[in-house]
């Protein structure tokens, strides 16, 4: 019997050894991840004026690219709107001429 208790015994501190080996290697793990998170917060916070200027700088070029599809269809439309000026302008010069060479048709 006492040789039952001794081998039961030694059991129970093994396993608390076990149990508390254990419980350090968590502690230890989670430090680490701690410590591994807060280095990664650092690194973003780093970088987060690069990130902003490359989202400025891409934002300023779609701004651009936007004015000068803008501008293009800005300069498409005076010129339909030229020509159909310069259409109107020679019909009108043709009816003038009509009615001064020909004053009865009015």
């Amino acid at each position: 019997m006492d040789d039952t208790l001794k081998r039961l015994l030694d059991a129970e501190i093994k396993a608390e050894s076990l149990v508390t080996r254990a419980i350090e290697e968590r502690e230890e793990l989670t430090r680490q991840a701690l410590h591994e998170a807060q280095l990664a917060e650092n690194r973003l916070a780093a970088r987060i004026p690069e990130i902003r200027s490359s989202f400025l700088d891409k934002t300023r070029l779609r701004v651009e690219q936007n004015i000068a599809e803008m501008q293009r269809r800005f300069d498409e439309r005076a010129q339909v709107l030229r020509s159909m000026a310069e259409e109107s302008r020679e019909d009108a010069i043709q009816a003038a001429i009509q009615i001064i060479l020909d004053p009865e048709q009015r």
